[in-house]
């Protein structure tokens, strides 16, 4: 991306932004938090847009970021770094993961309430702002508060049962939050997604700001152009993360109709068909560093895969596991680590926000929790045999064997993008089975949840 500079409103700054993916902010002579608030501009607003894509991707590549330190937790993978023991004497041999701790226990809290706060902002000013169609308005509203759900699910999937603030749209100074239940929560993430949704139909057909490379149309045109994502499009997007809540919620059969009004399909070659966080090493741009040689692909990886006909692995193992250039070493464990993590083979990799993939996986979930193994062996059938190169599965699929088989195939679908194993495994109560994939002669604790960040008990009631 080229010379993306900081957005410049004070709501944006606190973001840290840097580029995403061709997209250029400029500084617009610095507008104050104050004058955005009273007097917004449409160059403001339509930056300040920008800069919620931004930030929602704050905190998702790092060595110490959302996915790398969830696939710890899951078991997907683990980080040796011998300048900080904490990625293992914290994630893994604790008996709690430390609140106090920002870049670790504390970790996931502070960037995606900064982007919320920034949206909020951004709906408010909408009210004041001249020079934006109602249109234009409806689509920014639609976007934000997609963004926002995307923020709250990243809190709630870290948080559990802990719960978190959901009233955040409050001054500067004013009591803080109240601490909501899980369920509240989840239940405030699809009312956003639903009110977005509703905002989305009335907001025309294009975007009024550009969206970076990951965000590009679903729908080939004649002439062959790449487009960013139509306002239409992005809520068939918006639908695909509400079946993601719906099935989290356990609420089966909503997230069938949310599904029916995503992005899924099976036609042939479309399973990465999605939404993407961008990465490039452009000047100012963020990398996205999932690469680096600190991490490392959990070696149970390639005995748990399945075998296909030809007695060779699992072909997702292949596409997302490769030999590690130097291997790494865990004092007490004999065996090295000799694999790292090829879905990211580049600074510039994109990280899945949700793709088709997981939208067919949803569905059968959903439709096995319903007692519809039948239409749930179809979806399962195309991602064991397009994704992993496996045979179809036998006749009868139920019960529990239909869970297992689900949960393999999230496991190596969904590897290494987002935290996917270790939710999983709390939501089906498995978490205890993670300790089986531990290295052989270790016994790591399992963390079924990331603490509320101590500073948030400052001036607040212990919930």
């Amino acid at each position: 991306m080229k010379n993306m500079k900081k957005v410049v409103l004070a709501l944006c700054a606190t973001v840290g932004l840097g580029g995403c993916g061709d997209l250029t902010v400029p500084d617009l002579n610095n507008p104050s938090l104050e004058s955005f608030q009273e007097t917004p501009t449409r160059t403001a607003v339509i930056n300040a847009s920008t800069g919620l894509l931004i930030g929602s991707r704050a905190g998702m590549t790092n060595q110490n970021g959302y996915v790398a330190l969830t696939g710890v937790l899951g078991r997907e993978g683990i980080v040796l770094d011998s300048a900080d023991p904490r990625y293992v004497g914290e994630m893994l041999q604790a008996a709690s993961l430390n609140g106090g701790s920002p870049a670790f226990g504390g970790n996931f809290w502070n960037n995606p309430y900064a982007n919320i706060r920034n949206a909020n902002t951004l709906l408010n000013a909408l009210a004041k702002v001249d020079g934006v169609t109602e249109a234009e308005k409806n689509a920014i509203r639609g976007f934000a508060k997609t963004i926002q759900a995307l923020d709250f699910l990243v809190i709630i999937n870290t948080r559990d049962t802990h719960g978190a603030p959901i009233d955040v749209n409050r001054p500067f100074g004013a009591d803080l939050a109240p601490i909501e239940s899980k369920e509240k929560v989840l239940a405030h993430i699809a009312n956003l997604l639903d009110e977005a949704y509703a905002d989305l139909a009335a907001g025309g057909t294009a975007f009024p700001f550009p969206l970076s490379s990951g965000f590009k149309d679903f729908t080939p045109r004649t002439d062959g152009k790449v487009i960013d994502i139509t306002v239409p499009n992005f809520s068939k997007v918006n639908r695909a993360l509400k079946a993601r809540v719906d099935v989290y919620r356990e609420r089966w059969t909503e997230a069938l109709v949310d599904l029916e009004e995503s992005f899924i399909t099976t036609a042939p070659g479309k399973l990465d068909l999605g939404v993407y966080h961008a990465y490039s090493t452009g000047s100012g741009d963020v990398k996205n560093t999932l690469n680096g040689p600190n991490i490392f692909a959990n070696p149970i990886l390639l005995l748990d895969a399945q075998r296909k006909s030809d007695d060779t692995l699992d072909e997702r193992v292949a596409r997302k596991v490769k030999d590690a250039e130097n291997p790494g070493e865990l004092p007490g464990v004999i065996e090295k680590f000799s694999k790292g993590f090829a879905a990211y083979e580049s600074d510039s990799a994109p990280i899945p926000i949700i793709r088709n993939e997981e939208l067919l996986l949803l569905r059968a979930e959903a439709n096995i929790r319903l007692g519809l193994y039948e239409a749930a062996k179809t979806d399962l059938d195309i991602i064991r045999e397009t994704s992993g190169g496996l045979d179809p599965l036998p006749e009868t699929l139920e019960g529990e064997q239909a869970i297992n088989e689900l949960l393999y195939q999230r496991r190596f679908s969904l590897l290494f993008e987002g935290g996917h194993r270790w939710i999983d495994m709390r939501r089906y109560g498995k978490l205890e089975e993670l300790k089986r994939e531990d290295p052989p002669g270790m016994s790591f604790n399992v963390h079924p949840r990331f603490p509320i960040p101590t500073t948030e008990f400052v001036g607040r009631p212990t919930p």
